[in-house]
Parts: structure tokens; C-alpha cells; sequence
């Protein structure tokens, strides 16, 4: 899902970068399955590795999964491409098979059968952690009924990175991924999602970001929320504010790239829109029109949406309204 980009920065802090040199030292000298003893874990057999991938910055990658892409028999990848460039830059050569959403059933079934007998698999994504909102879990619950050994190897994560940063509670919080990308299914969501008080983490596209921010505002009222954008990227950046003051700022300069959305609770008392009376259908296209620079047809089919109603009893309505 979250691409990588060949970004490096400077290493902070000289423990974690000379081990870093010392990993990438051994696998460019030579560090694969063919030099080291299988998986040196001591497990015997098939195993499944969930290997996580630097979401950005090329060197958010731990040691343990450096070892493990460099001893595996096979890479399973969301993107052979977008792996290969991860695996250049440690100096890893390594066999590599696709497995993506549009594969994942007859890939799995493969997989499995390479893994009965006894090939150390790694499995990982584009970006990020396997089967978090990336492909993986059919996989991984094949593994399960085939008694396969699955083994995580933890590491970046955008939800957890944007939630440590973005001064918003912690203590709680759920992990929404991504929204249905139809305005009715997405306000149907939302409006499910309105009475937590724990902090909500999603994932959203930029040129969804308007009309998610616009739907949340309606229905959660001006809650505190961060847009984190490009994380660990060269770009990376963390807008804050109440959801009604982003909307503003994503209005007048859109933002690009890979983007996490976090919305916090509500204050008690605190009054959504949606909790108050529904205005007249011709009072809330011109709103409408006004918000989002649209025109009176555009607006009253943003309307019908977010009132469930066919474009045909809308325009009834409104000239009822009239």
C-alpha cells in the first residue's frame, strides 16, 4: 500500500548505526542461504516470515529482518519492483515471487506447498507491515490451518509512527484503515464511528482528503485532529488542528503523498452538525455550493448522496423547498 522511497538520512545515534553498518557489512559480504546456516532461529521445517518494510526511509529497517530477507529460500512480494530496490540497496539477492490482492488465492495455495517442504518464506509488502491494510491475511490463516510455524518481524508502521507524533491520547485508540471510497458508504461509516471516544487512525487518499475531512466535520463537530503526511519521507510533515481549521488549510493548498488522518474525541456537550435539525434541502445545496465551489446540479447530487435519496426525489424536495 505505502510506497517506499530510496530516502536516506542521517543514522541517529552511533549504537543503532553501527549496527546497521554491521548488518549490511555481512549481507554484502556474502550473508544468504547458501553461507549461513537455514533461518539461524533453530526452527526446523516451513516457516512464514512477516517481514515489515521501511514505510520511507530506507533505513527504518531492523537488523533481524535484514538477516532474515538474507537467509530466506523465497521473498514473497507485494511488488517484485518496489522490493527490489529495498534489496539492492542492502546488497541482497534473493529470489522473488509476486503476491498481491489480484494472485493472493492461487499464490497462497503455492506458497503453502513450498512451505510443507521446509522453505523458509518471507513474506512483505510494498511498505509497512504484511496483512495491515496490505495483502497477507489469507496467507497467513492458510499457514494456520495447514499448521505452518508463522513468525513476525516487527518494525516501521505508519499507524503507530503518526500516533506517537501526533500529541493526540494514545492510551486508546482504533485503527480504521481505509475508508469506503463512495460518499454514502463513507458518511455510513463515519457515522458508526461517532460515538468512540478513543482516538480514530485511518488511512486517505489525497484527493478524498476534502471530502473526508468535510463528512467528519458534519458529523463528529470540530473534534481535534492531525494530518500526517510522507512519514520518515524527505517531505514529511504534520498538519494539527480541530477538524473544521484543516479543512481550511487542505482547501487552499491540497497535499500530496501518503497520508494518515487521526481525529481525537470530542468534548462533552460538544454539538455535531448532523445532531442538529436538518436544514431545508435548498438551504443545504446552497451551503453546499458556497463550501465547496460547486454548481447547483453538482451540489444537490452531494446532497442526495448524504441524504440517501435518489438525484430524482432530491430535485423534487428542492423545488418543494422553494
Amino acid at each position: 500500500m505505502r510506497r517506499a522511497r530510496s530516502v536516506v538520512r542521517e543514522t541517529r545515534g552511533k549504537g543503532a548505526a553501527t549496527a546497521w553498518r554491521d548488518g549490511r557489512d555481512k549481507l554484502a559480504a556474502g550473508m544468504d542461504a547458501s553461507t549461513v546456516p537455514a533461518i539461524s532461529d533453530g526452527r526446523k521445517g516451513g516457516c512464514l516470515y512477516l517481514v515489515a518494510t521501511p514505510i520511507g526511509n530506507l533505513e527504518d529497517i531492523t537488523v533481524r529482518a535484514l538477516r532474515i530477507l538474507g537467509e530466506a529460500h523465497l521473498i514473497a512480494c507485494e511488488d517484485t519492483r518496489q522490493t527490489a530496490k529495498l534489496l539492492h540497496h542492502y546488497n541482497i539477492d534473493k529470489k522473488t515471487v509476486s503476491y498481491h490482492e489480484h494472485n493472493e488465492m492461487t499464490r497462497a495455495a503455492e506458497l503453502v506447498m513450498r512451505l510443507e517442504e521446509g522453505a523458509k518464506v518471507a513474506l512483505v509488502t510494498d511498505a509497512g507491515t504484511p496483512g495491515i491494510s496490505d495483502p497477507g491475511h489469507h496467507l497467513i490463516s492458510l499457514c494456520l490451518r495447514h499448521h505452518i510455524p508463522i513468525v513476525p518481524i516487527p518494525g516501521p508502521s505508519a499507524v503507530i509512527a503518526a500516533l506517537t507524533a501526533s500529541g493526540l491520547p494514545t492510551e486508546e485508540f482504533l485503527f480504521v484503515g481505509f475508508l469506503p471510497s463512495r460518499s454514502g458508504e463513507r458518511r455510513k461509516t463515519l457515522e458508526r464511528l461517532a460515538p468512540e471516544a478513543r482516538t480514530l487512525v485511518l488511512y486517505e487518499s489525497p484527493h478524498r482528503l476534502v471530502d473526508t475531512l468535510a463528512d467528519a466535520l458534519d458529523l463528529f463537530g470540530r473534534r481535534p485532529a492531525v494530518i500526517a503526511r510522507e512519514l520518515t519521507k524527505l517531505h514529511e510533515e504534520f498538519l494539527r488542528g480541530d477538524l473544521a481549521e484543516l479543512l481550511v488549510r487542505v482547501r487552499q493548498h491540497a497535499p500530496r503523498g501518503e497520508i494518515t488522518l487521526l481525529i481525537g474525541a470530542g468534548t462533552p456537550g460538544q454539538i455535531a452538525a448532523s445532531d442538529l435539525p436538518v436544514a431545508p434541502l435548498n438551504r443545504r445545496v446552497e451551503q453546499i455550493m458556497l463550501e465547496r465551489n460547486l454548481d447547483r446540479k453538482a451540489a444537490l447530487k452531494t446532497v442526495a448522496r448524504e441524504r440517501g435519496l435518489s438525484k430524482r426525489e432530491a430535485y423534487k424536495q428542492l423545488l418543494t423547498d422553494r
